[in-house]
């Protein structure tokens, strides 16, 4: 069973606000292999004006070229709010031990809807990482609402 650690989500958190200190949503992830920190990565959607700039596939990105390999089965991914559809996905192709998140696709979406603009819609798309990863060949364990106080805290508008 995963143990999540706090000081890889505070981690994520430091990379979530320095993602909005750039302008961009305060996301932030991080890879862990054991009991260090792989990598880690700032949401650059925005910045970068890249679609698929999230926090989570930057991190995993990241992680791969350290350890020069794609499938990572001995990592956990760490994000402050729940995987997309897309970086859940890069996580079962990673094949992932496990995923650990903080704020839930729901809080993003009541958020967007009371707080959302046009620069930060916080637009989600209504699946899971739980639904993605139950019809995924592999077994990627999720720890959910880890630190989801602290996380939540880091919406903006």
């Amino acid at each position: 069973m995963l143990k999540p650690q706090k000081k890889f989500m505070e981690r994520a958190i430091r990379e979530a606000k320095a993602a909005k200190r750039m302008g961009d949503y305060a996301i932030g992830a991080v890879m862990a292999r054991g009991n260090r920190i792989i990598s880690s990565a700032s949401n650059r959607s925005i910045r970068d004006e890249n679609p698929i700039g999230h926090a989570e596939t930057l991190a995993i990105l990241q992680a791969s070229k350290v350890l020069k390999r794609r499938h990572m089965s001995d990592c956990v991914l760490y994000t402050t709010h729940e995987p997309c559809p897309m970086c859940s996905s890069a996580a079962v192709w990673a094949k992932l031990n496990g995923i650990v998140y903080g704020s839930r696709v729901s809080d993003m979406n009541d958020h967007g809807k009371n707080h959302g603009n046009q620069r930060y819609s916080w637009r989600t798309i209504k699946i899971s990482s739980k639904e993605i990863v139950k019809k995924s060949p592999g077994k990627i364990e999720i720890v959910k609402d880890f630190m989801r106080d602290e996380c939540k805290k880091l919406f903006h508008s």
